[in-house]
């Protein structure tokens, strides 16, 4: 389904990337770019367009698999681009987003307690849950990315926090990636 979107999007454009060719898109050095992202909790595809206009500003899709929890996440980011000087094709980039996904391993435990007398014994219950729970919350991303000038690729390092709200359960979560994507 997530391909069926990527592909819609990449139709619309075509007119948008015959114009970014003319004029440049913006600074960045490409107006789409579809690849891979690598990282600390999640890893899948990343779909990232550049708006129309010359602000510098990104639309970035990610679909990914978590590895513990046994499910995936849609990520949906705006980001604010900024070419770094002296040092062409760079680009320091910003920006907020949100996310929902939906996750099948969910680790808890009891910890009872309980005693007769002066002789108290603890014990501590470790329970995995198989059942699938929906999860959802905010992200923030800063990045470095490098259009590569003679090639159509793009290579970037993100760092992702992110804050999440399952079951009524919260986290705050550290996420760090690398991304290859095929620019035009």
């Amino acid at each position: 389904m997530f391909g069926l979107a990527a592909l819609g999007l990449l139709m619309t454009t075509e007119g948008a990337q015959a114009q970014s060719k003319k004029k440049g898109s913006a600074g960045a050095g490409y107006t789409t770019g579809i690849g891979l992202r690598g990282g600390g909790w999640s890893s899948g595809l990343t779909v990232k367009h550049f708006l129309s206009g010359k602000n510098n500003v990104a639309f970035e899709g990610l679909l990914t698999r978590e590895y513990a929890a046994r499910g995936g996440r849609l990520t949906l980011l705006l980001e604010k681009h900024l070419p770094v000087s002296d040092f062409k094709g760079l680009q320091f980039y910003y920006g907020a987003g949100a996310h929902v996904g939906s996750y099948r391993r969910y680790y808890y435990y009891y910890d009872g307690r309980y005693g007769h007398g002066r002789a108290k014994r603890y014990y501590t219950i470790y329970r995995v849950d198989e059942d699938p729970r929906i999860a959802a919350g905010a992200d923030l991303i800063l990045g470095l990315e490098y259009k590569m000038e003679d090639l159509p690729f793009v290579v970037g390092v993100d760092y992702k926090p992110f804050f999440e709200v399952f079951d009524g359960y919260t986290g705050f979560y550290n996420d760090a990636a690398i991304s290859l994507r095929f620019a035009f």
